[in-house]
């Protein structure tokens, strides 16, 4: 489980075929201090598990299904990615709950200044979208932003200066592409109403209805 709060950039080091999937080797631009092989790290969104570890350079294994839906299946060696370690329970979550599982790949479609700012517009597929509200969250690459509104297929953030200077969102440009993971409560949400509509209530025993007789009859009036 991650917070969105993203400790710091990183560069892929190394890529290398294992059967139908990919080993990456990262190299950290910040200690991996108290970091331990078997643990969660988030790269640019996506939950992976370090299963080498040396100094400030871990190593992960990616499967075909992370490769086909996320964009570390066209990643390339030198490319710069948003790293994020495990949260603790104790830690303070300044961003929003994220389960570092990508629901889709965006395109940003427009970025543009808007006073100390950037307003960035990035085009969603449907199964993004339709957990997407203004003011609500959304993991871009791993970063945790406030949507400001949707347009249809899009949705815009506001990245602030300092988001800009300590992740990738700060030199990404017009198509390139962004991995996305809706909030994670309004997914539970949607699901649960889903379902109900789906189910239909079972009608109460006979006598047990809940209305003024039976409430009389066992004495609540």
């Amino acid at each position: 489980m991650f917070t969105g709060i993203i400790e710091g950039r990183g560069t892929i080091a190394a890529i290398s075929a294992v059967q139908q999937g990919r080993r990456f080797t990262f190299a950290a631009e910040f200690p991996l201090a108290d970091t331990r092989i078997g643990d969660s790290i988030a790269v640019n969104g996506v939950c992976l598990t370090a299963v080498t570890l040396s100094g400030n350079r871990f190593s992960a294994d990616v499967s075909p299904e992370t490769l086909n839906k996320t964009t570390l299946g066209n990643a390339r060696i030198g490319d710069r990615v948003n790293m994020e370690r495990a949260m603790q329970l104790s830690d303070r979550i300044g961003g929003h709950l994220v389960s570092g599982h990508i629901d889709g790949i965006g395109w940003i479609r427009e970025k543009t200044p808007a006073g100390n700012a950037f307003r960035v517009v990035i085009q969603a597929p449907e199964a993004v979208m339709e957990y997407v509200i203004p003011k609500g969250s959304v993991a871009v690459d791993g970063v945790s932003l406030t949507v400001n509104e949707c347009q249809g297929d899009a949705f815009e953030v506001s990245i602030i200066p300092h988001t800009a200077a300590v992740t990738t969102v700060g030199v990404k440009k017009a198509n390139d592409p962004v991995n996305l993971e809706a909030d994670m409560i309004g997914k539970y949400v949607a699901h649960f109403l889903s379902r109900r509509k789906r189910i239909p209530e079972e009608a109460p025993p006979e006598g047990r209805s809940l209305d003024p007789a039976f409430l009389e009859k066992t004495g609540f009036l």
